[in-house]
């Protein structure tokens, strides 16, 4: 069975791309599923985590079934063939799409399943979204909201899904809070399932793993 493939794209920075490749990479892995990723963001910070991992890997530190990901650094014009060669021997890939490199991120978009789009609760956010919307639907690929770094308390989390219903953009029920632990794991070249299994954060990151698997569409 062909890997799904999910492009995470945001054409705003700092929405938290990479934060939920990794979380919910390492959550699908963690469950047994074989999952690569695809890095096709300049700044290369997924390919400096898969660095960090490695390390913890040959020290001991991260042991099990889902320990060992693929992880693809490359430019973006390379994103179908390196699809290509990786969707018949995974279950998911998922890449990891440059903010505002239009050509980049058509690309990624197109290679696609489904799109992922992180926002914070920021207006800002969600009106740069829009490109992002104009973007998969022109490319007829089915997306996806997910709300990042959710503070525990304030109405603003209201307001930006009333807004996304508003909008008739769908978005993930489960969303990802604003919590340290999502930070430290990563620094540790883990995903928060793996360092700090049994928290809050991780039940979050691994509600929304299932959540997203669940209603992939093509």
């Amino acid at each position: 069975m062909a890997a799904r493939i999910y492009t995470i794209a945001q054409r705003k920075g700092g929405a938290g791309k990479t934060t939920l490749a990794i979380h919910l990479a390492t959550s699908w892995a963690a469950s047994g599923k074989s999952v690569a990723l695809v890095d096709i963001d300049p700044q290369g910070s997924l390919a400096a985590w898969s660095q960090l991992r490695q390390s913890a890997v040959a020290e001991g530190r991260l042991k099990g079934r889902g320990a060992k990901l693929d992880v693809a650094a490359l430019s973006g014009w390379r994103t179908g063939g390196a699809v290509d060669r990786l969707r018949n021997a995974h279950d998911v890939i998922v890449i990891d799409s440059p903010p505002h490199a239009e050509t980049d991120a058509k690309v990624a978009v197109r290679a696609a399943d489904m799109v992922l789009i992180p926002v914070q609760l920021n207006p800002l956010d969600l009106w740069a979204s829009d490109a992002t919307v104009k973007l998969a639907e022109a490319e007829r690929k089915p997306y996806l909201f997910v709300l990042n770094r959710v503070p525990a308390r304030g109405r603003l989390g209201d307001e930006i899904r009333a807004e996304l219903d508003r909008r008739n953009w769908p978005y993930a029920k489960q969303s990802l809070g604003n919590r340290q632990a999502f930070a430290a794991s990563v620094n540790g070249g883990m995903g928060v399932v793996e360092e700090a299994a049994r928290s809050r954060a991780a039940a979050e990151a691994s509600d929304l793993s299932k959540e997203v698997w669940r209603r992939f569409r093509t």
